[in-house]
């Protein structure tokens, strides 16, 4: 908790402070072997995986395209600027 000037109360901090210190048992994570924390893993990705909003096909060829006309640009600037440095290099050293 904060007064007016933004200052943290004592007590509070101290009781945060404390439930950090105690000791964790193992929890879920304790109870199972290897495999059966494995499972839990894989089980968590598909959820996870659920609740991503998957582009549509029209988004998808739309950012496709965008990606690849950008990579196009920035491969001609890279080449005049490359081509740049050899007609300076060329003219400098002969």
């Amino acid at each position: 908790m904060t007064d007016a000037v933004g200052s943290i109360d004592t007590p509070d901090a101290e009781d945060e402070s404390q439930e950090s210190k105690k000791a964790r048992k193992g929890g879920k994570r304790g109870k199972k072997g290897p495999l059966g924390r494995l499972g839990l893993f894989y089980r968590q990705i598909v959820a996870e995986l659920r609740k991503v909003v998957w582009p549509t096909r029209s988004q998808l060829t739309t950012y496709t395209t965008v990606v690849i006309i950008f990579v196009v640009i920035m491969i001609g600037l890279v080449t005049v600027i490359d081509f740049g440095f050899q007609e300076a290099v060329k003219y400098v050293f002969g």
